[in-house]
């Protein structure tokens, strides 16, 4: 995007309130400005045609049309970056999470209590999302294509009895990363080597997120507690709540979470999984960086590849932000980069002893 244009917002919220905020806060930045208001879909179809804008903010629940069924039409007939600006009631991380495998770009929490306070507290985050939202790439997955909004059922890959035991798969992601998890994973055999996952994501969508994965995977997914055995065939997920590392105990790995304080600005943070892929796995570890904004997980996968592991990183054409895995590439973290419907095949091809370790 020219550097000189601003970026064009639409903020689509039935909230007269809200809309109210979110203008104050983007019209005071240099470099973005809101160009339409609408109070639901029917009149955003209208202010989007008119204004072409480069990031739209849509409430999740709006009146007149179901908020899914306008993002599914809208990512079907004009992919644009889409900010969904959320409640995160047990309802609303489902909903959202739906909007999200529909090509929303990423979810931020509307306030529960004191609405303007809040919103104007969030205000550093609502832009930084929106300029991240601008350069991103945005798609409907074909699975969403057909009309009635559900999703294709996954086919369980074979059973791969050739894999390595010992190895254990540590896996980072950030924005875009709710579906390319749910791709990377569901292409991975039910006697997989254990798998723990660091998404950024508000912890009420954590748990709702894992039970979705769930479905559609063969190997069976959690949301991770403190001290879980890390078993074959098992994915555990951060929750959004804590940090996840590993602990080693007499028969092996344990999940470890810790409160301390967020790292890269996040918690959970990738580089505490990778640190502790590094410290205690070596040659056992097997990385992956998947699409995300910023540069958490780059450090964590240095040391990780320092200690012997092995690390793919997506490659920039099938990442919706090509953030996270630019920057373990640009340090040298990386043996290999692949498109995201190659990144699970490339992993069981190492530890089926078929691929060798390329310079990053």
């Amino acid at each position: 995007m020219n550097p000189e244009r601003k970026i064009r917002v639409v903020v689509v919220d039935d909230s007269a309130l809200i809309r109210e905020l979110l203008g104050k806060i983007i019209n005071e930045q240099d470099d973005m400005e809101v160009v339409a208001f609408a109070p639901d879909p029917v009149a955003a179809r209208e202010r989007i045609r008119e204004t072409n804008p480069d990031v739209i903010t849509l409430d999740v629940e709006m009146p007149k049309m179901d908020g899914l069924e306008f993002l599914r039409r809208l990512m079907s007939l004009r992919p644009t970056p889409v900010l969904m600006i959320s409640s995160l009631t047990a309802n609303g991380s489902e909903t959202a999470l739906r909007a999200l495998e529909l090509g929303a770009v990423d979810c931020i929490a509307k306030p529960q209590l004191d609405i303007s306070r809040g919103m104007l507290d969030y205000a550093e985050k609502i832009c930084e999302k929106i300029r991240m939202a601008a350069g991103a790439r945005v798609r409907l997955p074909v699975r969403f294509i057909q009309r009635d909004n559900t999703a294709v059922p996954v086919r369980a890959p074979a059973a791969s009895a050739i894999l390595r035991r010992d190895a254990i798969i540590v896996v980072g992601a950030s924005t875009g990363g709710t579906e390319a998890l749910r791709e990377f994973l569901s292409a991975l055999p039910a006697d997989t080597p254990p798998v723990l996952v660091v998404q950024h994501m508000p912890e009420n969508f954590t748990l709702s997120f894992a039970r979705r994965l769930d479905q559609c995977c063969a190997m069976s997914v959690c949301e991770a507690t403190d001290g879980q055995p890390v078993l074959p065939g098992h994915v555990y997920i951060a929750p959004g709540h804590s940090h996840l590392s590993l602990r080693k105990v007499a028969s092996g790995f344990v999940t470890e979470l810790s409160q301390s304080e967020p790292v890269n600005r996040h918690r959970p943070a990738v580089d505490v999984l990778f640190d502790s892929a590094a410290n205690l796995l070596g040659k056992r570890a097997v990385g992956v960086i998947l699409t995300g904004m910023g540069r958490d997980g780059a450090a964590g996968m240095l040391r990780m590849r320092e200690a012997g592991a092995f690390n793919i990183g997506q490659d920039q054409a099938s990442c919706v932000v090509y953030g996270m895995p630019r920057a373990a590439y640009d340090i040298g973290a990386v043996h290999e980069v692949a498109p995201l419907d190659k990144v699970a095949e490339r992993v069981l091809a190492y530890l089926a002893g078929k691929s060798t370790r390329e310079a990053g």
